[in-house]
């Protein structure tokens, strides 16, 4: 039986060994080295020698001893790739512009970005970053509104680093209209920012440039309708009023009272073009995944029973906490939070959402029968066909009616389908009421009180 080659006895074998052992130690001086020995022996360097040496030249560029050497050869070993007809992907192009950045060419940062097109390659977050902070940084602040522009064309959405440091330069360089635009963005992308953020949005607010934005005249009736209509807390109109801003920190107590203004903050809901985009989106996803024929039967069902206001994933609560040997889908507790919704809302029943199979199942106990056709008969349950997903229904339900969802199913599944919808998480935030059982009594975990978003109170104006 032949012994298996040992890697390291071939030439292609030594110089890996040798490369990763330069990227464990982090020394670039010898991968330049064996760069250098790879060029002049006319050893064919592939895309993964070419991306190690990138590595080891970006994480040199914050070392003085080291940043000549690794911006130097930095572009001489990409131009090497090029020029061997290695094509870059997209962690080549985020090194190159992390040097182009470190010896301060923020231009070069984002042309390389913007040649990834004849490459075939996607940018991500990270590939935009070193021109973007680049010219933020150093207050150059159209080219920054460039770089954000070519990434939202992209499909490529700006986080909170990267709206802080446009919201930064925008203040700096006093625009007004911009400042607002990205404390808009930072509102439906960030909701509650981090220290760091909330001293930049505390400097705009002390300094002379904000005190000379906006007009003095506006109709806050007119200016409430419009927060209403984009689902409140926020109406997007632009800044109202002139003069000095009051800044001052303060804290929110658990009802959602300030406690400086001593205002009500507000439950922020999505507004009703994002409603009916994610309805929409609900029902197209269903009705590729479900009978259509099914699906446009408890649409129009809905349509003619649309007067409930909480939803109930029958299923999950039904299965909660059953997961033992003799365990079974428990409709005492699913009475339970039926009962307690019931109470809660003027003696109004809400929508129970049951798979056809599990109901009859259950039907076939006696003990059971009784309840469930009470149910059926009171149009408390809606049992969804035989080889359907309830949960397209349920979550259907729950946005076309605008009411509360009992669930403690985190809706992964379809938050990995909707998440181009940024307003999912929101729906979410103001529309699920999680629940626990204790002792065998149900108790529902309604949503928070008001929404952890950057707000306008309307009544504060007013005064």
């Amino acid at each position: 039986m032949k012994k298996k080659k040992n890697n390291k006895t071939t030439v292609e074998g030594k110089f890996r060994f040798d490369l990763d052992t330069c990227s464990k130690r982090k020394d670039l001086f010898g991968a330049v080295a064996l760069f250098e020995s790879a060029v002049s022996q006319n050893f064919r360097l592939i895309h993964y020698h070419y991306n190690a040496l990138l590595y080891l030249c970006t994480i040199s560029i914050d070392e003085p001893s080291s940043k000549a050497l690794a911006l130097d050869y930095g572009f001489r070993i990409f131009d090497h790739m090029v020029n061997g007809g290695v094509t870059p992907n997209e962690a080549t192009i985020t090194a190159v512009a992390r040097l182009a950045a470190a010896k301060s060419d923020g231009d070069l940062a984002f042309e390389v970005v913007r040649t990834m097109g004849k490459y075939e390659l996607s940018p991500r977050l990270r590939t935009y970053g070193p021109a973007l902070f680049w010219f933020c940084a150093n207050l150059e602040g159209e080219k920054a509104w460039a770089v954000e522009e070519h990434m939202v064309s992209m499909g490529v959405h700006p986080e909170e680093p990267e709206l802080a440091a446009l919201l930064k330069v925008s203040a700096e360089m006093g625009r007004g209209d911009k400042v607002y635009a990205y404390l808009h963005k930072l509102r439906t992308a960030v909701r509650s920012v981090s220290e760091s953020t909330a001293e930049i949005i505390q400097g705009w607010f002390c300094g002379e440039a904000a005190s000379k934005v906006g007009g003095v005249d506006c109709c806050l009736g007119a200016i409430e309708e419009v927060a209403l209509k984009n689902g409140g807390g926020w109406h997007g109109q632009g800044w109202i009023g002139k003069g000095k801003w009051v800044v001052c920190r303060a804290k929110v107590d658990s009802s959602g009272q300030c406690g400086s203004c001593r205002e009500q903050l507000a439950t922020v809901d999505i507004d009703r073009a994002e409603t009916e985009t994610f309805l929409e989106s609900v029902a197209t996803m269903a009705m590729e995944r479900e009978v259509r024929s099914n699906f446009r039967e408890f649409q129009d069902w809905l349509d003619k029973h649309a007067d409930y206001e909480a939803v109930v994933d029958g299923a999950n609560i039904g299965l909660y906490q059953q997961n033992f040997a003799n365990g079974e889908f428990s409709i005492p507790q699913l009475d339970a939070v039926v009962k307690e919704l019931y109470d809660r809302s003027q003696k109004k029943w809400p929508l129970v959402i049951l798979h056809n199979k599990r109901f009859r199942k259950l039907s076939e106990n006696a003990s059971y029968r009784k309840l469930l056709q009470e149910w059926l008969t009171q149009g408390v349950l809606y049992t969804t066909p035989n080889g359907s997903n309830d949960d397209w229904y349920w979550l259907y339900a729950a946005v076309k009616l605008k009411c509360l969802l009992v669930t403690n199913d985190e809706m992964r599944d379809h938050i990995f389908e909707l998440l181009g919808s940024s307003f999912f998480l929101k729906w979410k935030e103001r529309h699920q009421v999680r629940y626990t059982f204790v002792k065998g009594n149900v108790k529902l975990l309604m949503p928070p009180s008001y929404s952890l978003f950057i707000q306008v109170l309307f009544q504060f104006l007013k005064s």
